[in-house]
């Protein structure tokens, strides 16, 4: 009756992908949620869908926003507005506008310049510098060598110091790997973001045209089978589960029956390797960047290429020659105290978090399967590990499942509904976000390890 137009939310919970009922309301959560949520408000100024659906994992949570938080707001050798612009920066790169927007508001709040956000060229040339980085870093990062870091270092007034581009590189690996997981989970904007809301009243039918074109299709989307794909019937998706469970307990038994030889775990991996290129999103529609965001970054048409593609040879990057352990983690601690303890308790958790259980079933060894998938995504950027077998690879990763690791990781704005219903579809909502806790670490390493390798090879 004033003529005040008042928002109404486009979604229903956290996550387009998950139904809000099986989602962790707000109010009912335990003493240590509890905690997690009052820290993640503090920190952010607000609860924000991401840790909604990542408070599945309370555990994981509690080391990504105390990372975060160092990243963002502790001392360190970036100012504050820097932090946050290459925040903009790495999250546009792959068309996060959900990202983008929390950052921008955040770049404004701690005293960033308004003319830097119409566009990367608005921005010191120190920032605009730093933009072959992030392109290599989010789409081919074994294309990365000491010279692109010692062009970052050397180029006079605006050089970065070695304690910066370790600052600027953590940041644009931590925005490439969390738009991953933005994608991978559906997160949803909140109500008061762009695309968070309509203004418009809600119709009989309880949606109407408009939300249509917004691609907001009313509650029923969310329980119905996704588009084009086949209703599975549950046992099924039961048989599912346990030929993987099957497969696992044969592998262990052939495990300890015999080991490959080098040459063969060699062979193995090359294989894998090679059919992973093969692997690719069926979706494959490419989504044109929106300007709004693509004017955070140069090239834009540049993207995830395959590294054996088209005749170029990317020599094979052996764990045991350059590791997070051995050589990665000493790194960053020595030029960025303390932040490589955080990453690294914060990998450690996801390699490591298991709650012994598949689906319906309890007292599950889930170690080999979390490996394989931690390995695979690592195969896909090149990086092999002598003492693994990649045949296992095959047995426990089927194909859509490998669509949907490649997609998330490569290419997550290309991420659908239907890819996240199509792998593991007997499985719990807490279970696939745990698996996308793994993607996102398992690509962040990937990402560290070659800026680092270069960064080494610089400084040596």
């Amino acid at each position: 009756e004033l003529g005040i137009r008042i928002p109404r939310p486009l979604g229903h919970g956290p996550s387009r992908f998950i139904p809000e009922k099986e989602t962790i309301q707000v109010g009912k959560e335990d003493a240590t949620m509890h905690t997690l949520f009052a820290e993640s408000f503090a920190t952010l100024g607000r609860l924000d869908n991401v840790t909604l659906v990542m408070v599945f994992h309370p555990q994981y949570l509690e080391s990504f926003l105390k990372t975060q938080h160092y990243l963002l707001q502790m001392d360190g050798p970036l100012p504050l507005h820097y932090r946050h612009y290459i925040g903009i920066m790495a999250a546009a790169r792959h068309q996060c506008s959900y990202l983008v927007n929390l950052h921008v508001n955040d770049f404004l709040h701690v005293g960033g310049d308004p003319k830097w956000l119409n566009g990367l060229e608005n921005a010191p040339q120190k920032l605009q510098n730093l933009g072959e980085l992030n392109k290599m870093l989010a789409h081919r990062p074994w294309l990365i060598t000491k010279e692109h870091i010692e062009q970052l270092l050397k180029t006079e007034e605006n050089s970065w110091s070695l304690a910066e581009l370790i600052h600027a590189v953590v940041l644009l690996t931590h925005y490439h790997s969390l738009a991953s997981f933005t994608f991978g989970c559906g997160i949803s904007p909140e109500i008061d973001c762009e695309g968070g809301h309509t203004f418009r009243p809600p119709s009989v039918s309880n949606y109407c045209i408009c939300d249509i074109t917004n691609g907001y299709h009313g509650v029923d989307e969310i329980h119905a089978s996704p588009a084009g794909s086949i209703p599975v019937s549950s046992t099924e998706s039961v048989c599912e589960v346990e030929a993987l469970m099957e497969k696992m307990k044969q592998l262990q038994e052939c495990r300890d029956e015999e080991e490959a030889s080098q040459e063969e775990m060699a062979t193995r991996f090359e294989r894998e390797k090679r059919e992973s290129m093969f692997v690719c999103s069926s979706e494959d529609e490419e989504s044109a960047a929106t300007r709004d965001v693509s004017r955070h970054f140069e090239d834009t048409s540049y993207g995830y290429k395959d590294f054996s593609r088209h005749g170029m040879h990317v020599p094979t990057f052996r764990a045991q020659d350059y590791s997070w352990e051995d050589h990665g983690y000493s790194l960053v601690n020595r030029l960025y105290p303390d932040v490589g303890q955080l990453l690294d308790e914060k990998f450690h958790i996801a390699y490591n978090l298991t709650y012994n259980t598949m689906a319906m079933h309890k007292d599950v060894d889930t170690s080999m399967l979390r490996r394989a998938i931690w390995n695979y995504i690592h195969c896909m950027f090149g990086i092999r590990y002598d003492d693994y077998d990649y045949g296992e690879i095959n047995q426990l990763l089927d194909r859509s499942f490998k669509v949907y690791i490649k997609t998330v990781v490569c290419t997550p704005e290309k991420t659908t509904k239907r890819m996240y219903d199509s792998f593991w579809r007997q499985f719990k909502h807490s279970e696939k976000v745990h698996v996308n806790l793994l993607l996102v670490e398992a690509r962040m390493q990937a990402e560290l390890l070659y800026a680092l390798r270069a960064i080494t090879r610089y400084m040596t």
